[in-house]
This record gives C-alpha cells, structure tokens and sequence, in this order.
C-alpha cells in the first residue's frame, strides 16, 4: 500500500474502529476479491482486526474498503480516506469496475470517445467525484469539468463516461464524443455536421427505416437538427464537448439534452439554461501519481527512478500534461533526465514539445492559448502578476494597491481570470485569497523576463505612494503580504538603497517583528545579506544579531518594547545608535529607558535563540544538511524550522503525551519520535504525513530513537523503560535484551557496524548490527566504587567519536572515554545530563547551581568553553555535521544555537546574585559573593569566614561596615577594610536577609534579621547582642522591611501572608490577606503611606498602610511563558523618592506607574531570577545580578 495511504489510515483508524461495522463492509470487499473467507473468520467481524489486515494489504484493498463505505452510507468517513486514494495501474483498475467490459467498450467507441493513454494512471478521487455529478443529470443539464491548461480534464471526462452501471442505467443512449477547442463559425458548423452525421448513420444501422438528411446548412439549421436527433432518437444520451472556449460556442449546443464539457473557464455554463454543476480538476497529480506515469512511460518502477524524477514533478507541482510530454521524451531518450529537468528549471518550455495526443506543439503554446483569450486590457493587468512569489496567496488589496483599482473592480478583474482557469482562488479564507500555478507563473517570467525588473519597481512605487504616511499596521492578509515581501520586490527591483534604508531602520523591525515574529525578519538578513553588504555589511550583522539573541523576546505577548531591548547592544552597534537616540526624544516626552552601562564587559556566544514550545524542550537535532533543526518537549509537538532564522517549517501535534526524542534520517526526509505514550512515530518532513507508527514494540515509555548514520541499511533504533532497545524498519524488530534498569540511550557508531545503549543498570552495552548480538559490556558504575552501594549509578547517555574508534559516555560527575575497549580514561566534573562530541570536542551539560553547558578537549581531558545563557536545566546538545555549531534546548523553552569557534572559556568571576552597592558621587561599589563563597568587593577586597553560601550583603550608610548572611544561620557584621569581624549567632535555620533598624527615641541603630525558622531578630551590631526574638509567621518569614521613619516594619511570608508590626510595641498591628502564592518580597514608599507585596506568582499588590486595605495589583493579565505573571518570583522591590513609579525583580525588571498599576517599561536580563535590585538615591541607576553571574549597572536614559 502506498505510504500516503497508509498514513491516512492511521490517522483515521480510531474514529473507523468506533463507527464501522465490519460485518457490513466485508461482503463488498470479498466480491471485489481482496478479501478471502479464511480472513474474514480470522477477523469475526471486529473493526480493528479488519484494520489491522487491511494495513497489511495493497492499493487494491484501500480501494474497495473505501468503494465499501460510500455503499454503505459511512460517508462522513469515507471523506476522511478520499484524499489519499492510491493509484491503480490500468489492470487493476479493470479488475476493480467493470468499466472494461466489451459492452462498454462498444458504445464508447461508437460515441467517439478517446480510448485511453497509452500511459494511464486512474485518479479515482476526481473520476468518482464526475460520476457523482452524472448520475444526478436526471433532467437536461450541465456538468462543466474546468481547470488549467494540461491538467487532464479530456482524459477525466472520457473515464467517467467509462463505466458500465452508469451507462446501463444513465445513458443507455449512447455516450457523443464532440472536440471543439478553439474555433469559428464555420469551423463549428463543420464539427455539429459531423456529429449529426454520425449520429443519424448509427441510428439508420439500427433502424433501416430511418434515412439520413442532407447537411444542415446553416449553425441555426444544425443546432435543430441536434436537437431533434438528441430529444427523439438518443433521448438517454450524453454529449460530452471537449474542450470549449468561448460562449458562443456552448450556446450552440442549449439544445435541452444532457452535456458534459471540460474547458479553462467555469463561467461559461452561466449563459445555458438548465440545471449546471461543476467539478473543479486539481492543477496537478500527486506525487506518486505523477512518477507512476514516468516509471510507465520508461518501463520502470517508481522506487526505482532516478532522484531526477521526483525534482521534475515538484518544479511542475505534478502537471498531467508536463510529465506526459516529459514522459514520451524520455521514452526516446531515457538517459536525459537532469537535461529534462534543467529544462524545466530554466523555464525553456519550447523545448518541451509534442505529445501525439494534444493539440500544442510546444508547452509554451499551451500556455499562450489561455493569455490570448484575455481583453488587451486584461492581459495587461494579467503581466502584472508577473512579480508573485511562487506558492504565495495573495488578497485583492494588494492587487488594488498594484493597480491603483478600487477592490471591486479588481475582484471583477479576478473573477475573470478564476473563471479562465488562470488565476486559482482559495475560498477558505476571508477574503478570499489568489494565486498561479507555478507553470503559469513560470511562463510569465520568461514571457516577461526583460521587464521583471521594472514589474518590481512598479510594485515598490505602487505601495510607497499609497503607504506613504507609514506602513499598513492592521494585521490583515494585505499588511501581512507587505511586510513579508516588500523587501522582496525591492530586492528584484534592484532598489538596493531604498532596501538597505529599510531593512537599517529600527522602526520597521520593531513594526514587522510585531506583526510576523522575528523569525521572516532574520530570514530576510539572510536571504538579502549579500546585497545589504554591498552598502554596509557591518551595519547589517548589527542588525542580524540583535533579532538572531532576542527573537525570543519578541515572541513575547504583550510585545516588548524594542527600543529597550536594542539598549542592551553593544555602544558600536547602529541597532544601539538608532535605539538611544528614541530613547532619548521619548524621555523628554516622560518615557522611561534604561541603558546597560557595563556591558560592554559581556561577549554573547549565542547565534540564535528560538522559542519554538510552549513547555520544557527535550529534544532538538540538526538535520544531515545543517538547514534544519527539529525540536520536540513536553507541547506534545514536533517542529522544524529553518538554522539560520529559527523559521517554522513544520509544526505536528506528534503524540498524546510528551515527546521525549526525534531524530532525522540520512537523507532528511524522514523524522522519527518517539514519547511517553509508549509509540514511535515516523513522519514525512516535505509534507508533515504519519509514515509508520510502532505502538506495540514497547511497553513502556520511549526514552531515544536514532537513525542509521548511512544511507546503505535504513534502521531506526529505540530504547525505552522496558529494558529493551530496538532495530526497527521492515521486517521484524530485533530486539535486544540484556540491561537490567531501563535504557536511557541508544546511539549508531558512524559506520553503523555497532550499536551503543546506556542504562540505569550502571553498564554501556556494544552490540553488532548486522546480528543484533552483544558485542561487549562495560560496567561503568565500577568507576565509582564509594557510591555503588549507597544509591544506583545511572548511564545517562553515550556518544561516538567522529572516527568511530572512541566512545564516550556520562554517568554522575564524570565523562568515561572508551577506545573500543572496557579500558575507560575518566574526566571528573560536577553531575552530568548528557554529552554529545563533535570533531574533536565533547559538549556536556552540567547540572550544577545554574545549569551550564561547557566544551572539553577529549584528548587533553581539558575546558575548552562555557556556553552560559540557558535559564533552567539542559535536555539535550549536539554538534552539527560540520561540528562548526552545537544546538541546545531547556526547560527555559528554548533552543539556543552556539558557534563554536566563539565560545571561550570565560575569566571572569561568576558572581552570585546576592550583593550591595554603595553610591558615592557617582561611583558605584558592588559586593558580591562568588562561586567559591568569597565576598568580592569590586577593586577592594575579599572576605573570609562564612562556612557555607552567603545569601546576603549590605553596607551601612557611612560605608565601612559591611553586614552578610549566610546558610551558616550567622551573621557577620566586618570592619571589611580590616578584616575584623563580629558573629552574630541564634537563628536556627539560613539567614535569608536583614535590615538596618533605627529606632526612637535613642535613634540607636539596630540590626533586625528574619530566617527560614519563622523568628525575626533585633541585635545590637556593636556587641552581639540579641535584643528582641519574636515569632511571626507559621512558614518561612521571606522578606522585611522598616518604614522610614521606624515605627513600623513589615513581614511576608511562606503562609501567603503579610503583616506590619510596631517597632516600638513588637506587635502586629495589621495582617494582609490575598495573595495566592508565597509573599517573596515588601517595600514601604518613602512617605510611609504605602506597603507593596510580591509573590511568587508574579503579582505585586499596594496596601495603604493606615488602614490595611488594597489600593491596586500591579500585573499583566496573562502569564508569560515562564508560567508567571512576572518571568518568575517577585523577589524586590523598590519605590522612587516621589512615590510615584514602583520598581520590582523577577525573571526580569519592571517599573510601574503606582496610580495606575500600569507597566512603564520592562528590562530582560541575559539570565533570569533576580534576587535583589540596588537603586541609586536619585532612581536613575540600578544595580543587580542575574542568576548566571552577569552583572547590570543600568542607568535611566535622560
């Protein structure tokens, strides 16, 4: 059975096994022979075993199950296999109809009506969707067959005419073949002289009483004579009239009979009377049809054509009449398949001549013809179309704006042009969308080759003038075309400036990435990148980037503001010239921007980030190509897009669960996955279709597949929880037991002579493929001989060296190289994920406090790079073929794509993100602690003492006292330019963080702290002394603050509460219910009126303090991608000396505008979590830290 099919039916097959009773449906099957008796008690009468069967069975037998379900009234689910009706050879066909009998024959013959092709492939699907239509023709009528020239409507008619239950039951009077085509007057008379003719001579050899007539002699005197011959002596007959062009023509023959006539343009049969249907003849075959009719025409076999084959019918999208004519060809010359193919490529379509059986000499004629018809006016108009792209649908708007018409007169224009069959309409859509044929459009081109570039210019002046106010922003299907090719017309327009001053500006991106997505505006860096270099090639690789690292930004909703996001590019790049200056003529207008001012510290080694899920990315691979990249996670989805742009090729909804791996094949044309569900899938990538599905080889969850690396032996390898990995493909699985735990991976050598898997068992296993035997074991968890008895040693995943002589595998903190023996050299890191190796390097992912992707020389067991940017954990990394980029995916939602000769090893200090800043005169000191719990203070000092992680630091306003706090449960309050130090000791669990206490009347300055325990603490930071101990919430206290003038401070909780408390008295004195979520973080305003309270769900909530009640939640209505209304937990908080813009942290920086609860502007870190936000005292600078160590001095543009 052919793939498509198959594919179909397994799409299909659970709502077929619902609805369907078997029983009905194989009688039918059994008559028609593709059933036997023995097979239909095997089945007894259950839907899915017949399934099961038929999917085992060929052409024949889709066929006649779906012939079974239009009998037995299973309509609506045979609707659901119409489309993917195989073909059948002229055998077979007549092995399935009695379309073939002698009978039939006869009449046929005897009405004139063209046997078939030499080289026939059936379409069933339009041929039944004809015979529907006559059977209907009860009462004199039309049935108008129309498409575009050579897509087989002649040969359609004469097939539907050729069936034995239609005649015998229709038209048992006779079937009358009459050619037209393009005539005049008395060309017609000639041709209805003729018919008349034939038909009174066969009616005389059946009736000798009858004579025959002289000739009518006139068009008025012929169409009576048809008309009595139609109505007396043939009055259950069908006239079939091929091939009409012109309504003159079709009005000769309104002689009340029955008519079927095939033509290019539809609206021809609105100038008859009776009744009128219409089958519309699809421009091209499928695929497989279509290498059918060349394997036929070479005396081949389909599998068997060269790749040439399948290129040919995709340049003509399967035209009948192109692959007939390159069939007879080749029939002549069956070693020209790239010279037929350039050919076609190179649009020299005269060199496309003669088939015995049309009426063209040449491709090109054809073509003419259907132009030649049009009003000079029309054609004109009809060059114009000339500038379409291939496969784009266009809406009269746009060709309203081409041709400065109003849209009435334009779809006028159009109706026109569908009706001809020179223009097709998609009426899916609303309005409705046009487009050509790629032959048409072809043949424009080369007829108007000379002019293309002045077509384009047309196009580009024609939408300057209209939009010369600024580009449309309605989002519709118009705004939609120029925004995605403008650039495109300017291109072949060859207006290099006008595309470079467009595609340079900062306002067209930010309008285009709103209304598209970043990944058309890479795309189009790309594809015009040699032009745009011409003028500025430094200036278009500023721009290139800034999409390719914050493409996923702007995939956000709400859209973020791109003049912000451009202030965080390099000082020398025009994206920043561009963004600055905005920045600056809005803040005069109370716009609030930020400017990064140490990044110019900060290399990115990203190329491109992509958010192509919603959810955690498990998966992504490079195809063989390096063109595309797959990705897979937890959407349930599968998606390819392009490397370059991060475009989407493909998006499939693949499982019912989680798809945990996917994988393409030597040649990219297959992508196989595999999931939770337990299934594995295989998938066209052209065309996005099922292939295969094997859902009951495992019996448990999927954890990898992988194709062979070669194309010599096609195998897709799986291995799951059940213990098992699998050979798949044709045949029988080989299946390979032999782990004890569940296999994490499996892995082809580069040869494919052997096959790596990896187990929870603690061993890396080799077998041969050839056998599916084991080749050797190696106990991998003897390695670690302290931990084997404690817990399980876990093999997560392997990789071979590019040679195949070098295995490699992780397990726990190390990396084990293997040289195709059990003798493992080891490289002990922190714990490991995964590993993949390039040419010479190995990238692993390591799970440490952020989650980091590093590169290692496997000779010298040496880091070589840390890849930082990923926000949550690494699921998986490979190299590309080339080994010149390595492609990542998280649980952050993205795919990230590294080159790997930037990425370096970097020396500076990865800082942690609890620190203190002093302002002073505009100098900044930052404290941090780093990854090694050293206090870092910038140009100054380190500081030695805590035992464990210090989670926070301060200095007092005087700035030579520092105070930290650490998971040690102490705190340490340091002369930090001595040295000296006084411990502060009592909580029982982490210190999370403290505040300066002043309180009244001794103004004494105190030191208040709040832990995970639930207590708050008051000191005395000279002596040590512990002043108050107060319990205040049933969970972990996360946040306090003291108002400014002391009296009051605030506590939030993990109990989601948050509560105000008196300095002086040590009371609660007001308890703030609401949040739904942890309360991370509090922050009184300047004038002590007002308490705002973050949670961890990302809502900020302002209370007046006086009395307690709510005044406005500050959040976005809908969650962002990180499931939070803020990127992550609101964990600071800070308000402007006015009171009037509240400051906060989370997975990013917002501020807000107080009155309203509005945002005013948001800032994207490179990482993400924020933990603390130190703010200048005039709110114009601001300092934090991201959680992979980069540090941001940002400073509110004036």
């Amino acid at each position: 059975m052919e793939e498509g099919a198959r594919s179909c039916l397994l799409q299909s097959r659970s709502s077929l096994e619902q609805d369907i009773r078997a029983s009905y449906l194989m009688d039918h099957m059994i008559s028609d022979g593709v059933l036997t008796g023995d097979e239909e008690d095997r089945i007894r009468k259950q839907a899915a075993a017949l399934l099961e069967l038929l999917l085992r069975k060929d052409n024949q037998a889709y066929i006649s199950f779906y012939n079974a379900l239009v009998r037995e009234s299973y309509g609506d689910l045979a609707s659901l296999l119409h489309n993917s009706l195989p073909l059948v050879s002229p055998e077979a066909e007549k092995s399935f109809s009695d379309g073939g009998t002698r009978y039939v024959q006869a009449v046929l013959s005897e009405g004139g009506v063209p046997q078939r092709p030499v080289v026939f492939v059936s379409r069933p699907a339009l041929v039944n969707r004809v015979r529907e239509k006559l059977y209907r023709l009860q009462e004199p009528g039309w049935v108008t067959v129309f498409g575009m020239a050579g897509s087989g409507k002649s040969v359609l008619a004469a097939e539907a005419a050729r069936d034995h239950a239609l005649i015998t039951e229709c038209f048992p009077g006779g079937v009358h073949w009459l050619s037209i085509g393009q005539l005049d007057r008395s060309d017609l008379l000639v041709r209805i002289q003729s018919l008349c003719f034939r038909l009174e001579q066969q009616s005389q050899e059946k009736d000798p009483s009858s004579s025959l007539h002289r000739p009518p002699g006139s068009l008025e005197e012929a169409k009576e004579r048809l008309r009595f011959l139609m109505l007396r002596r043939y009055p259950r007959s069908l006239l079939i009239l091929d091939d009409i062009w012109d309504s003159s023509v079709i009005k000769a023959f309104d002689i009340q009979c029955r008519v079927l006539f095939t033509t290019r343009d539809r609206s021809l049969a609105d100038c008859v009377s009776g009744s009128k249907s219409e089958v519309a003849v699809e421009s091209g075959l499928e695929e497989d049809q279509a290498l059918e009719i060349l394997a036929l025409y070479v005396n081949g076999k389909p599998q068997r054509l060269p790749e040439q084959a399948r290129s040919i019918v995709r340049e003509c999208k399967g035209s009948p009449l192109v692959v007939s004519l390159i069939g007879a060809l080749l029939r002549e010359f069956p070693d020209r398949w790239a010279y037929y193919l350039h050919t076609l490529q190179q649009k020299k379509f005269k060199r496309i001549r003669k088939s015995s059986s049309y009426d063209y000499d040449a491709l090109d004629q054809a073509m003419a013809a259907s132009i030649q018809v049009l009003s000079e006016e029309h054609r004109e108009l009809y060059i114009d179309l000339t500038v379409l792209e291939k496969d784009v649908k266009v809406p009269a708007k746009v060709l309203s704006v081409l041709w400065d018409l109003e849209p009435e007169e334009v779809e006028d224009v159009l109706q026109d042009f569908v009706n001809k069959s020179l223009l097709f309409r998609d009426c899916h859509h609303r309005p409705y969308l046009y487009y050509l044929h790629d032959l048409q459009l072809d043949f424009l081109a080369e007829m108007n080759r000379s002019g293309l570039e002045s077509l384009h210019t047309k196009v580009v002046r024609q939408y300057q003038q209209r939009y010369s106010q600024g580009p449309p922003t309605s989002g519709d299907e118009e705004c939609l075309y120029w925004f995605r090719f403008l650039t495109y017309h300017m291109a072949k327009a060859n207006l290099t400036q006008e595309l470079c001053s467009l595609m340079f500006s900062l306002d067209w991106v930010r309008t285009k990435a709103q209304i598209m997505g970043p990944a058309h505006l890479i795309n189009d860096y790309v594809e015009y990148g040699a032009i745009l270099d011409k003028e500025n090639s430094e200036v278009r690789g500023h721009f290139q980037e800034f999409l390719s690292l914050n493409g996923h930004q702007l995939e956000q909703r709400p859209f973020p503001d791109v003049v912000q996001l451009a202030l965080s590019q390099p000082d020398s790049s025009e994206v920043y010239r561009q963004a600055l200056l905005q920045a600056q003529e809005r803040a005069t207008r109370g716009g609030l921007y930020l400017d990064w001012m140490n990044k110019s510290s900060l290399k990115s080694l990203s190329r491109l980030v992509v958010q192509p899920h919603q959810g955690s990315i498990y998966a992504a691979c490079f195809s063989h190509d390096g063109t595309k990249i797959a990705s897979c996670g937890s959407s349930k989805t599968l998606r390819v897009f392009k490397s370059t742009s991060g475009e989407k090729m493909l998006e499939i909804q693949a499982h019912d669960d989680e798809v945990l791996c996917c994988a393409f094949s030597p040649d990219d044309r297959l992508l196989a996955t595999c999931s939770s569900d337990r299934k594995v899938k295989v998938w066209n990538v052209e065309r996005g279709t099922l292939m295969r599905m094997f859902e009951e080889e495992h019996e448990e969850q999927v954890n990898h597949c992988q194709f062979t690396n070669t194309r010599r032996r096609l195998l897709l390898a799986t291995c799951s929880n059940d213990k098992k990995a699998l050979m798949l493909w044709t045949g029988p699985p080989n299946t390979m037991f032999g782990h004890l735990e569940p296999v994490n991976h499996c892995c082809f050598s580069p040869d494919d002579a052997y096959l790596s898997t990896s187990s929870s068992d603690g061993t890396l296993k080799l077998w041969e493929v050839s056998s599916a035997n084991e080749w050797k074991s190696i106990d991998v968890a003897d390695m670690f001989p302290e931990q084997r008895e404690q817990t399980a040693v876990m093999v997560k995943c392997s990789t071979w060296s590019a040679d195949g002589r070098t295995i490699i595998c992780a397990a726990r903190n190390a990396v084990f190289v293997s040289i195709r023996t059990s003798r493992l050299s080891t490289v002990h890191l922190l714990t490991i994920t995964l590993c993949h190796v390039g040419t010479h390097m190995v990238a692993i992912d390591m799970t440490s406090y952020v989650s980091s992707l590093q590169l290692w020389d496997i000779e010298t067991s040496k880091k070589m790079a840390d890849c930082s940017g990923h926000l949550s954990w690494v699921h998986g990394v490979q190299f590309s073929p080339d080994g010149s980029l390595l492609l990542s995916c998280s649980d952050d939602q993205t795919v990230r794509v590294w080159e790997t000769n930037r990425v370096h090893t970097s020396s500076a200090v990865c800082l942690k993100r609890d620190s203190d800043v002093l302002f002073n005169n505009g100098d900044i000191t930052v404290v941090a602690a780093d990854n090694r719990n050293r206090l870092q203070v910038r140009g100054l000092a380190t500081l030695q003492g805590h035992t464990r992680t210090v989670l926070h630091c301060q200095f007092t306003p005087e700035g030579h006292t520092l105070i930290t706090s650490s998971e040690d449960t102490t705190m340490r309050v340091w002369r930090w330019r001595t040295g000296e130090c006084v411990v502060l000791e009592g909580h029982k669990e982490q210190v999370r963080c403290f505040s300066l206490l002043t309180t009244s009347p001794s103004s004494e300055t105190h030191l208040l702290s709040w832990s995970f325990d639930g207590t708050i603490k008051v000191w005395d930071m000279s002596s040590g002394e512990r002043l108050q101990d107060l319990v205040c919430h049933q969970g972990a206290v996360l946040a306090c603050d003291v108002s400014p003038d002391g009296q009051l401070f605030a506590t939030t909780s993990a109990d989601k509460t948050a509560k105000v408390w008196s300095s002086a008295s040590w009371e609660c004195v007001r308890l703030l219910n609401g949040h739904q979520d942890c309360v991370r973080s509090c922050r009184f305003s300047w004038d002590g009126r007002r308490l705002a309270t973050g949670d961890d769900n990302g809502e900020i909530r302002l209370w007046n303090v006086k009395d307690g009640t709510l005044l406005k939640i500050c959040s976005r209505d809908n969650k962002d991608a990180m499931d939070s209304l803020h990127g992550g937990w609101v964990t600071d908080l800070h308000f402007s000396p006015d009171n009037t813009v509240l400051l906060s942290t989370g997975g990013y920086i917002k501020w807000w505008n107080v009155e309203k609860g509005e945002a005013l502007q948001t800032f994207y870190p490179t990482g993400a979590n924020l933990k603390r936000i130190h703010v200048s005292p005039d709110f114009s600078t601001f300092v934090t830290i991201d959680n992979i160590g980069i540090l941001y001095v940002l400073k509110k543009v004036e």
